[in-house]
């Protein structure tokens, strides 16, 4: 008797021991994340951040473009809502993330959607300005969540890349998109100073009106600068992507050899319309329109597809000095930063009204 109770009371302790555990151990992923990391991020700031980053979100679309082509399955909530033509580019799980709007200074912050999608980590990439350090200070302390900030230019975006990927666990992935970076770079160097000083006279006009400028020195205009004499000389350049207002008088006297229409542009009438018929690239067919799957090859905003542009552009105006298949380059990309082998059919749509006709 005595020992059937004594194996009574050891299954009763090993039940109740088995109990204890499975109710304070907690699945790996939703265990505490108590380890830590040191990091200073690109202003300067000293940080301390979770060891582990589990779930990150983007302060706004650059961020949110350049994550996207990282780490998407680390997004837990959108600075920007995704468009049609991200469909298919990006897993379709995120266009049901909760959307939260941008958390730069002065936006409007949605706290609660911020909250729901449970953040360990705010990251920002763009222009640093003399406001940057205490702007992600005061988003940090109204959030309670840690905030880096990573300094992005044209040429900095593989170490963008590898200290992202150091920072969330992705080094080997981050690694093959900087390469890619660097080579298309460092190409697009050896081609322009193949060109010297025989830059194509163009203008960069956005907007549906025809009457805006990508002015040159302008945050904006980093790429079209580089590539182009970009003739848009004005006194304030602005740094909003839709760029400074203009009047067609002044675009006439600029009278540029090439003009880079950005999407939903006059592209399609322009030919027929008034004084635009005699400008000079007008008259003579040399005027393209910017691809804008996913997003705007030459910016708006300024993220990791200005590549695109790095690839397609110079092969427009300076095919003498190309000796790469632009087609298969811009393939690889997609392949690459997207995971998406695109049909001929895909590519011809894509590209429609990108080169010369």
């Amino acid at each position: 008797m005595k020992q059937k109770l004594l194996a009574l009371f050891l299954i009763l302790a090993l039940l109740l021991s088995t109990v204890a555990c499975s109710t304070h151990k907690l699945p790996e992923e939703d265990a505490p994340n108590s380890a830590t990391q040191s990091f200073t991020d690109d202003a300067g700031r000293e940080l301390v951040l979770p060891a582990r980053i589990r779930r990150v979100v983007p302060t706004g679309a650059l961020t949110q473009i350049l994550l996207l082509t990282l780490a998407p399955e680390l997004v837990s909530g959108v600075a920007s809502k995704l468009s049609e033509a991200e469909r298919g580019f990006v897993p379709e799980e995120l266009f049901s993330l909760p959307y939260f709007g941008s958390l730069k200074a002065g936006a409007e912050l949605n706290i609660e959607e911020l909250a729901r999608s449970a953040p360990d980590l705010i990251i920002d990439m763009g222009e640093q300005k003399s406001s940057t350090p205490s702007d992600l200070d005061a988003l940090q302390q109204q959030t309670s969540i840690p905030t880096v900030f990573l300094s992005l230019s044209l040429e900095s975006f593989p170490e963008a890349y590898r200290k992202l990927g150091r920072l969330l666990g992705m080094e080997e992935r981050a690694e093959a998109l900087a390469q890619f970076c660097e080579q298309v770079y460092s190409r697009t160097e050896r081609i322009m100073e193949q060109v010297g000083d025989g830059k194509v006279n163009c203008l960069y006009i956005p907007g549906q009106e025809g009457l805006n400028v990508i002015a040159a020195g302008s945050y904006h205009a980093e790429l079209v600068d580089w590539l182009t004499n970009n003739l848009a000389v004005v006194d304030n350049p602005l740094g909003k992507g839709t760029g400074n207002e203009v009047t067609l008088e002044q675009i006439s006297l600029w009278n540029p050899d090439f003009v880079i229409f950005g999407p939903d542009s006059i592209y399609d009438s322009v030919k027929s319309r008034p004084v635009w018929d005699q400008i000079t690239a007008i008259r003579e067919n040399r005027y393209v329109q910017i691809p804008n799957t996913p997003c705007n090859w030459m910016g708006m905003p300024p993220s990791v597809q200005l590549y695109l542009g790095l690839i397609w552009l110079p092969s427009v105006l300076y095919p003498q000095y190309c000796d790469y298949d632009v087609q298969e380059e811009i393939l690889r990309y997609f392949r690459l930063f997207y995971g998406v082998e695109l049909s001929q059919e895909e590519y011809d749509a894509l590209t429609e009204k990108a080169f010369v006709r």
